[in-house]
């Protein structure tokens, strides 16, 4: 359904490049969102939250880079698609230690400061808001 389709999607333009475990690890990321009550309830309101406010609002960068999202790698999208279809059905997630946030190691984003740093997988590195709890 639609919630497959965004986690793929997602996991597709912001983690194709990973190992396995990597794409799993910004799966979890994902999921562990839609269990926090500061975030949208679902896998698609998490992805597009902030698209259409301008370049640099959305929480998924490719929804905001003005690019269009057009998935040309079928292997790496069929991977993905494997990777979303297990979280969904209820993959332990144990990669990120509740981490709730990622940039990739090519940034240095300011708002990394607020928050602490869980693990590092690939070129990624996880956050968790220890301020916040999870609603589940």
């Amino acid at each position: 359904g639609a919630q497959f389709k965004c986690l793929a999607e997602a996991l597709y333009f912001e983690a194709r490049g990973e190992s396995v475990k990597g794409q799993f690890a910004v799966a979890e990321v994902i999921l562990n969102r839609v269990d926090t009550r500061s975030f949208p309830n679902s896998v698609c309101g998490v992805v597009r939250q902030g698209t259409g406010r301008g370049k640099y609002a959305c929480q998924f960068s490719y929804n905001c880079d003005g690019k269009s999202e057009v998935i040309t790698e079928k292997l790496a999208y069929q991977q993905v698609g494997k990777i979303a279809r297990l979280m969904l059905d209820g993959e332990a997630r144990v990669l990120t230690k509740g981490a709730t946030y990622y940039h990739s190691t090519a940034v240095n984003p300011s708002w990394a400061r607020k928050f602490t740093q869980t693990t590092k997988i690939g070129v990624h590195k996880f956050y968790r808001d220890a301020r916040k709890m999870s609603a589940n």
